[in-house]
């Protein structure tokens, strides 16, 4: 019992149980070891990142150095089993983001370095087409004898055209042709005829196809009676071939642009008997224009239907 008194009562006055000392005294001794640990591991840790940023400056000196040292010689090039003068491989990516062989230097820069890239030259906008030369137009008219006989296949190589085959309102054309006559009509009637001693004939015709020879055309009767044709422009020179006749009369050709300008007559007269002749007319005209042709009878010498008479016209 005293000695239970006097325990509590050294507990009461603030005095450590004996058996809680070495308990205390362990716990601050780990601490401290820890405590040590931790400074060496730090230590450690400076050491190695340390060592690493060394061997970084190391590399990017090495580095620098490689880049600005002086380039090996043809020679030495030569001996390191490069033929000389041959480009080498930078392997460094271009300014355009390509990677490859460099090509040619540029004379006073390394092989290495590149030319700056040139400004962009401003697009120049296509010049205009200048303006189309405008088509002068020109006409001539010419009169000679009519051939015995006419190929209008070789003739009328853009267009031909015939008339009578089958009567007075009877014609012929190119079949592949550019359609570039154009028969107009005329006044009078117009009648079938098969006795001119001219002959033409064709291979390549719609609707008759073909002929060896045909005497066949149309005339008509009376002053102021007669043909109207008209060719048109193509702007380009044409030529154009009119094989026509007379019985008895004077016969003109008029030739004039329906844009004005140059204009011709020619006559071909017979009081006593018939005349074929072939009327040779070169002109020149822009698209859309026309040259118009009027073959009439202007005077007769009988009673009996002077005429004038048209077989055939031919382009070129």
């Amino acid at each position: 019992m005293a000695d239970d008194d006097r325990t509590r009562a050294g507990v009461q006055a603030g005095e450590v149980p004996p058996k809680h000392r070495p308990r205390a005294i362990a716990a601050g001794q780990t601490r401290s070891v820890l405590r040590r640990l931790a400074r060496a591991r730090q230590r450690r840790r400076w050491v190695i990142e340390g060592i690493a940023v060394l061997a970084c400056l190391v590399a990017l000196v090495s580095y620098l150095g490689t880049r600005s040292g002086p380039e090996p010689s043809d020679d030495q090039a030569g001996r390191l089993g490069a033929p000389v003068g041959a480009p080498r491989p930078t392997g460094l990516p271009a300014a355009d983001g390509r990677t490859g062989e460099a090509g040619p230097g540029t004379p006073g820069l390394r092989p290495r370095q590149r030319p700056p890239s040139p400004d962009p030259t401003p697009s120049a906008s296509a010049p205009a087409p200048p303006p189309a030369t405008p088509v002068a137009p020109a006409l001539s008219v010419r009169r000679a004898e009519m051939p015995a006989g006419v190929d209008l296949t070789a003739v009328g190589v853009r267009d031909w055209m015939h008339w009578g085959e089958r009567g007075g309102r009877s014609t012929v054309r190119k079949r592949s042709g550019s359609g570039e006559i154009i028969d107009l009509g005329g006044s009078g009637d117009r009648v079938g005829w098969d006795g001119n001693q001219e002959h033409v004939r064709w291979s390549d015709g719609s609707p008759e196809r073909s002929t060896n020879g045909s005497s066949n055309g149309v005339y008509t009767c009376g002053p102021g009676n007669g043909f109207s044709l008209a060719i048109a422009g193509s702007g380009g020179p044409r030529t154009v071939q009119l094989y026509g006749g007379i019985w008895m009369a004077r016969g003109r050709l008029e030739a004039r642009l329906s844009t004005g300008g140059p204009a011709s007559t020619v006559r071909l007269e017979d009081p006593y008997t018939s005349q074929s002749a072939q009327f040779t007319i070169r002109f020149t005209l822009p698209k859309g224009a026309r040259l118009l042709l009027n073959w009439t009878v202007e005077k007769v010498f009988t009673p009996r239907c002077g005429n004038v008479g048209l077989q055939a016209v031919a382009v070129r």
